[in-house]
């Protein structure tokens, strides 16, 4: 294979010569006179120049594989010295050290199995078929290894499982999409209470019935409104044992969990909290009800539910809502909804549709998914799906979202190894300050809800 490379490699190298001299022809003065090329000549010459650069490229190709196969020609010498050192009865006293192959495809290693699938099957790379081929013989042989000690109680205990610890599987949890879309100030210090002063009924002005009589004087009343503190936190114990000898910081992994189920809780906190002072987005007095009553619900009678919720916005606040909320399993449901004629309600914004319900923007799990009725669509897990009198109703909440403040604080994780000390244990501690004002303007505010909201049906 070798040989054949290398002479591949002087052929290309004498055709490539070939067509320099070819090229450098067309550049010489016919004449003793200077002057430029004609079409036919410019033509040849660019003929010439895109045949030199494919044969560079091939040259470089071939150069690699050469390469690739005097490192494994290397390699597999080494080993055969290696070996010759040894005899049957075992190894000769040499002081030789016995090394092993490392794998073909390893973690940190130059080589990558998808790039050399990819390779030989697209481009005919021979080099990466014989590595495909050489793993392929490593899998074989370490199962042949194990195959005759893999029972307990028949020598299993000597070959123990291949845990990929830096790879571990986190446990899946949702983000804080609702949470992070509202207005976002920094948590006051030195508080439990938050409140903010409210004009409840304003002045007045009116025509003067004529002059030199009395102008309209109405005094104006306020209110405040109020947004209790609330700490959300976790805690976990574990045994000093597991942090020393893990391979791993346990530590930092479950401080990471501890702090991705508080975004949970938190973005929970905004949605759904139903108490004094800490009321969220579903459950806030006042706010714009809009109920779909449908026991065969449908995304087009859906569609004038939700201009029903903006129109209130408009109406009641006076200012334009800018943002809607739904589970991830609403919005497929719009996704795959079709007209009469079989044609998807909603598609994406690269097919520049015409007279559609709603667009596609990103395909995301959480976050941004695209437009209804000009206004951007996040789809939110932590919506619940629970509620209503069959407890299998979710919601969509339409918001200013400017109107809707979230106070938080600098999350704090802490380790303490002194409180636990006398179980050999650490406790680990995460927690966090939180403060809602949803129920500035209640009218900013939408919650479409009703039996049209079910779980739907794909």
């Amino acid at each position: 294979m070798l040989a054949f490379l290398r002479k591949q490699l002087q052929e290309l190298l004498e055709q490539r010569a070939a067509l320099k001299t070819e090229l450098d022809g067309i550049l010489e003065e016919p004449t003793a006179e200077k002057r430029a090329l004609n079409d036919d000549e410019d033509k040849a010459f660019a003929e010439k120049r895109d045949a030199i650069r494919k044969t560079d490229g091939e040259i470089q190709a071939v150069e690699e594989r050469i390469a690739d196969l005097e490192e494994e020609e290397t390699r597999a010498a080494k080993a055969a010295e290696l070996r010759s050192r040894f005899t049957p009865e075992g190894p000769q006293p040499t002081g030789v050290t016995v090394v092993s192959e490392p794998e073909t495809y390893r973690k940190g290693g130059k080589a990558s199995y998808f790039r050399d699938l990819y390779r030989s099957q697209h481009m005919g790379d021979r080099t990466a078929m014989e590595r495909l081929q050489r793993n392929d013989r490593e899998v074989s042989e370490g199962l042949e290894k194990r195959a005759l000690t893999t029972t307990d109680g028949s020598a299993g205990e000597f070959v123990p499982p291949l845990w990929m610890i830096e790879d571990y599987v986190a446990l899946a949890r949702a983000g804080r999409v609702v949470a992070d879309q509202v207005q976002h100030q920094p948590l006051p210090p030195g508080t439990d209470t938050i409140s903010l002063p409210k004009v409840a009924t304003g002045t007045a002005t009116a025509e003067q019935t004529s002059q030199n009589t009395a102008v309209q004087n109405t005094d104006a009343t306020s209110t405040s409104v109020s947004a209790s503190v609330a700490t959300i936190a976790g805690q976990q114990v574990v045994p000093q044992q597991l942090l020393d000898q893990s391979p791993i910081n346990m530590d930092q992994i479950l401080l990471a969990d501890l702090a991705a189920d508080y975004a949970v809780k938190l973005d929970t906190f905004v949605i759904n909290n139903n108490a004094a002072g800490k009321r969220g987005l579903l459950n806030v007095t006042g706010s714009n009800g809009i109920t779909y009553t449908d026991a065969s619900p449908t995304v087009g009678e859906l569609y004038s539910k939700a201009g029903d919720g903006i129109q209130q916005i408009h109406t009641g606040r006076l200012l334009p809502p800018d943002k809607i909320f739904m589970h991830p399993r609403r919005w497929a449901w719009f996704t795959v909804s079709l007209d009469t004629n079989g044609r998807p309600l909603v598609v994406p914004v690269a097919n520049m549709p015409q007279n559609v319900l709603a667009a596609m923007g990103e395909v995301n799990s959480e976050g941004f998914v695209g437009t209804l009725q000009g206004l951007p669509v996040y789809v939110d897990p932590n919506i619940p799906t629970n509620l209503g009198a069959g407890t299998n109703e979710d919601r969509i909440v339409e918001v200013r979202s400017q109107d809707i403040i979230l106070f938080e604080g600098t999350p704090r994780s802490e380790t303490f190894r002194e409180t636990k000390a006398d179980q050999l244990s650490v406790l680990l501690r995460f927690y966090n300050y939180a403060a809602l004002h949803s129920e500035r303007y209640p009218k900013s505010i939408s919650v479409i809800s009703g039996t049209g909201l079910i779980a739907p049906v794909f």
